[in-house]
């Protein structure tokens, strides 16, 4: 049995404690920039870079590519084993990144082509096969998370750092070895719910969630179980009608009912085993289809409609609000029960106004993305005039209320009118540099269409419904304010965006 010198054993310890700790949490460039001796000039990337070289030097003198960790103690073992894989992730990346991307666009070819090198190259360094097939397929699962979870949330402000270190925590848990040893197999009883305001981002980051979800090597097939393109399912249940929200997630048998002329697969039917359902606006559906979801996540089965066989469930659920969920529940349209199933972990994705006011620069960073989107490539020279159009056209401190999907359309006008006033804006009163802060957008838009004559009474009292409706965050609280029905100022509120849309 070998042994690690006392020095040597100081270091790997850091290094597992590096490799297992969250890479978007706040303390982690600290220690790798202190485990790697990089200078403080150093960017990010080149600190990685740096301290990927550093733990393959001390791999090497261990015996390099002859290095079998079944020679040491099980403790040392362990923390060998996993500078070997800190050492695959960075070295597969390029690969796996591009498989990422051929995967999304439809392109794949399957198995991926680095998979089979992998698992000789853990293997040669004393892996079981076992061992080798669970942590490669931890390894293309760590590669998904840090692409979708860093490639499709945008920004670097202090809200966004701390929604991408709890997205990784909701993947891994904050204890990767413990995850790796076992709990990669029970993440199906861990639901979540993400809260945030229309259009802030629930979806991209449900989306984050459900396409980084483990996904077993099957070596007889050559192959994963699964692509994590089919791994994620979302509906929005605010644009389902009542009557068809119950046959939409558990399906239905031919004859069922009127208009059933075949079998249909419901969303927990279709969804992978090793994937997600997102269902946004939770909070729209009935009182009987919120007692169904408990049963699938309480016994995880659930029945078509029509049929008594049940059948299982075994991917995770996550799901999504604007609204007050706790407000629901003391007027009595949300079961406290059915929170607390599928609460195991809340998520919030901060609104615009916050990553704003935190990170002016973020709002670059957002609109290149943005474009870069539309266009499918980078255009500098556009996201320049973009930039200048809105600090023309859009008041200083302006919180975009629509959030992430508002500033899309936004974009959009300045490339179709070359301006970006919405319709029914009027021209602000000074640039964006003025020191006085903005009038709030929603009394803008208010204001200048009555004192223009432009809405009906009818259009008014909608356009104020949703106003107060997207302040409070709930119908009812919005009725309470209003004196009015919750059903009265739901119909106006959406009444509105229609008429906006």
């Amino acid at each position: 049995m070998v042994k690690l010198s006392p020095e040597d054993r100081q270091f790997f310890s850091r290094a597992s404690q590096l490799v297992m700790s969250n890479p978007f949490g706040e303390a982690r460039e600290a220690r790798d920039r202190a485990l790697s001796g990089a200078p403080e000039d150093l960017s990010r990337d080149a600190v990685v870079d740096r301290l990927l070289e550093v733990v393959e030097a001390r791999l090497d003198r261990l015996g390099g590519r002859a290095l079998d960790v079944r020679a040491y103690p099980d403790d040392e073992r362990e923390m060998l084993q996993l500078a070997l894989l800190f050492g695959l992730f960075h070295d597969l990346a390029p690969e796996l990144d591009q498989d990422i991307d051929d995967e999304m666009a439809g392109q794949a070819l399957s198995p991926l082509a680095a998979v089979e090198q992998a698992l000789s190259r853990l293997e040669a360094h004393g892996f079981s096969p076992d061992e080798a097939d669970r942590y490669v397929a931890i390894v293309w699962q760590a590669r998904r998370a840090y692409y979708f979870i860093l490639r499709m949330l945008v920004g670097d402000s202090p809200a966004m750092r701390r929604l991408r270190e709890s997205l990784w925590n909701n993947v891994f848990t904050h204890d990767l070895l413990r995850y790796a040893q076992g709990l990669h197999r029970r993440m199906e009883d861990f639901s979540t719910f993400v809260v945030g305001e229309t259009g802030a981002g629930k979806t991209a980051a449900a989306a984050a969630i459900g396409r980084s979800g483990f996904i077993p090597y099957d070596r007889q097939a050559g192959d994963f179980r699964a692509s994590f393109t089919d791994c994620f399912l979302a509906t929005n249940l605010s644009a389902i009608p009542p009557t068809l929200i119950e046959s939409e997630l558990f399906g239905h048998e031919k004859g069922a009912f009127t208009g059933a002329v075949e079998r249909h697969l419901g969303l927990f039917s279709r969804c992978s085993p090793y994937g997600a359902v997102f269902l946004d606006e939770i909070g729209e559906v009935s009182t009987i289809i919120q007692i169904k979801l408990l049963r699938v996540l309480q016994e995880r089965r659930f029945s078509p409609v029509g049929s008594h066989e049940d059948q299982r469930f075994a991917g995770r659920v996550i799901v999504a609000t604007n609204r007050s969920i706790e407000a629901m529940a003391q007027a009595g349209d949300f079961r406290p029960d059915l929170y607390y199933r599928l609460s195991s972990d809340v998520i919030e994705v901060p609104p615009l106004r916050e990553r704003f006011a935190e990170a002016p620069s973020e709002l670059e960073q957002m609109v290149r993305a943005l474009l870069r989107r539309m266009l499918g490539h980078e255009d500098a020279a556009l996201c320049t005039r973009v930039l200048e159009v809105i600090a023309r056209d859009i008041p200083a401190h302006y919180p975009w209320p629509g959030n992430v999907r508002e500033l899309e359309q936004c974009i959009r006008r300045v490339l179709l009118r070359g301006d970006a006033h919405a319709s029914g804006w009027p021209a602000p009163s000074g640039r964006a540099s003025d020191p006085s802060p903005a009038p709030l957008p929603e009394a803008v838009s208010l204001l200048g269409a009555t004192d223009r004559g432009r809405w009906s009474l009818d259009r008014l009292v909608s356009e104020y419904c949703r106003l107060v409706y997207d302040e409070v965050g709930s119908y009812e609280a919005a009725g309470r304010r209003l004196g009015l029905d919750w059903r009265t100022v739901k119909r106006h509120a959406q009444a509105a965006v229609t008429s906006s849309e």
